[in-house]
């Protein structure tokens, strides 16, 4: 038998996930500050990209917070 949907947790399990992603792009911008000019452009490049696409979860972690909202006010 599957277990019950329990998403009483849910808000603050995606705020974590926004905390440690937002963490993370700190540390590599930090990174690139520090040693972006003796970085080859590829490795550069490859940071920045990973930043973006840290950018797009985020975004993604907060969709799913107003979903969760949403959720949590029709009960």
């Amino acid at each position: 038998m599957a277990k019950p949907d329990n998403r009483s947790d849910n808000v603050e399990h995606l705020q974590k996930a926004i905390n440690h992603t937002m963490q993370n792009m700190r540390e590599a911008n930090d990174f690139l500050k520090a040693h972006g000019d003796e970085m080859n452009a590829g490795d550069a490049a490859d940071i920045r990209a990973k930043n973006e696409r840290r950018e797009e979860a985020i975004e993604g972690f907060r969709e799913e917070i107003r979903d969760e909202a949403k959720h949590q006010h029709r009960m």
